[in-house]
């Protein structure tokens, strides 16, 4: 049956039975609208009601939602989301790489691979079992002090190497997942038309395997796009540390809230398309249709 509004063009005349059914299913959609925007405004204004007649709210408004001191932070704060972004979009080609030859080298069959398979187990069990922010004390702090010769010094670029360290025995483990969900008879389809095992990897599994695991690699890549924010523990200047300067002159917590405005605004639309792909991956994903 065409759509309702192709009828007029295809020149289809539904039958007074669909018409009505079509109308019902309108009828449901703008009844189904109308009960969820009340119900949203019903809870939003008891939230609204129950905060700004609490006997703090006075010093909490002035405290932490300062017109004046958010419009005079806002300029700083915004430059430092700028370094946020800039360390978040190379942080996460650097993890998409390295997780992915972590994963591989987890995934090699046979005992003379075993010394990188237990290279690859030791990291991904060291980097998941330790915190994010001692990865970043350690390495901040730690490794400028070895005063090794031809390494950098500098706090951000050992910031984005424990960023990419952390990050990167996760994304192996999903990488891992990926590639051992391929089933076995890819493998053997390859290998007997005379694929070696590296061109089967690159060509059969892996494009298979990335494709499957597109939606929890997004999720990652928010989660690393909010972590960012923790390199201000290294005196880095981004948008947590500035909004910390701007408050340290009268301790008015209004830049906090700034920078937490402006990640909400980046990570939600990126969460938004991360479901939109997790949905369009679970009509259309290589596993079949559903």
């Amino acid at each position: 049956m065409p759509p309702p509004d192709t009828w007029r063009d295809t020149g289809w005349a539904p039958s007074a039975v669909e018409r009505e059914r079509a109308a019902y299913r309108r009828r449901r959609t703008v009844r189904s609208a109308g009960v969820s925007a009340l119900s949203t405004l019903v809870v939003v204004g008891v939230a609204t009601g129950l905060l700004v007649t609490s006997p703090g709210w006075p010093r909490v408004h002035e405290t932490y939602f300062k017109w004046d001191k958010a419009v005079s932070s806002f300029p700083a704060v915004l430059t430092g989301l700028w370094l946020n972004l800039r360390i978040m979009l190379i942080c996460a080609v650097l993890i998409a790489a390295f997780g992915l030859l972590i994963a591989v080298l987890r995934t090699l069959r046979g005992p003379v691979f075993f010394p990188l398979r237990l290279f690859g187990t030791a990291y991904v069990d060291l980097f998941r079992g330790l915190p994010l922010i001692l990865v970043l004390l350690l390495l901040g702090y730690g490794a400028p002090a070895l005063g090794l010769s031809g390494v950098p010094k500098s706090m951000l670029f050992w910031g984005c190497v424990a960023l990419v360290l952390s990050y990167s025995a996760y994304v192996a483990e999903v990488f891992r997942a990926g590639i051992e969900s391929i089933h076995p008879s890819q493998r053997a389809a390859a290998r007997s038309l005379g694929l070696t095992y590296g061109q089967t990897l690159r060509h059969v599994v892996l494009p298979q395997a990335v494709r499957r695991v597109v939606p929890p690699l997004m999720n990652d890549l928010v989660s690393l796009q909010k972590d960012s924010g923790l390199v201000s523990i290294l005196g880095i200047t981004d948008a947590i540390q500035a909004a910390r300067i701007q408050t340290s002159s009268d301790f008015n917590y209004t830049p906090y809230v700034v920078a937490g405005v402006l990640f909400i605004c980046l990570t939600i639309p990126m969460a938004r398309f991360t479901d939109w792909v997790a949905r369009r991956q679970g009509f259309q994903g290589t596993g079949g249709h559903l």
